[in-house]
């Protein structure tokens, strides 16, 4: 078996002031499915916003949601998203020390940091607006408070189509790698072949 995995955004799907190539997600639904492609997204997206993007650009469905960072891993069949019932144990395991609360309320004085909207959280992914402009002293405020504490990883990015610092924690087991490793164990599948 092999597995094709790909983010969405400025990768299969074009974001912000990028065109998409007209004949290319075409192309990439008729490839995979004649070739009975094992297909997996890995990307930032929630569900919600996966979705929306399959029925903004067309693409296919995966057989593999590694969403929300990599904090969620969804299975798709017959039309159905089921959650992965391993993978929370498995990151409770592997990351012990993990507590979105706690990280929550020790950062929630910091200037510059804003909580994102309940549907961008979940148990294992606090997300947080960051003043972009103020994103050094915001980081390193953060990384007083939080580093190495948590079994976290702090991955801050840049949404250029709004002009918004995005800062996510996430437990150092539960990432968009981490997630597809485990995908990829779970379908017996060598890491050479992904």
């Amino acid at each position: 078996m092999k597995i094709l995995a790909t983010d969405l955004d400025r990768t299969l799907l074009p974001n912000g002031h990028w065109e998409a190539d007209p004949q290319a997600i075409a192309l990439f639904n008729e490839l995979t499915v004649e070739h009975g492609t094992f297909v997996v997204y890995v990307t930032g997206r929630n569900l919600d916003l996966t979705e929306k993007a399959i029925e903004e650009f067309g693409v296919r469905h995966p057989d593999v949601l590694c969403g929300d960072v990599g904090t969620t891993i969804r299975t798709y069949d017959e039309g159905r998203w089921t959650p992965d019932p391993g993978w929370d144990a498995h990151v409770r395991r592997v990351s012990p020390r993990w507590d979105a609360a706690t990280i929550r309320d020790a950062v929630a004085k910091i200037d510059g940091l804003r909580e994102q909207e309940s549907e961008h959280q979940n148990p294992f992914k606090q997300s947080y607006y960051v003043e972009h402009e103020r994103r050094e002293a915001v980081l390193s405020e953060v990384d007083e408070r939080i580093k190495g504490k948590f079994d976290e990883v702090i991955v801050y990015s840049f949404d250029s189509r709004h002009g918004k610092g995005l800062l996510d924690f996430l437990p150092a087991s539960a990432t968009k790698q981490t997630a597809l490793e485990y995908v990829a164990e779970a379908h017996g599948c060598p890491k050479r072949e992904v």
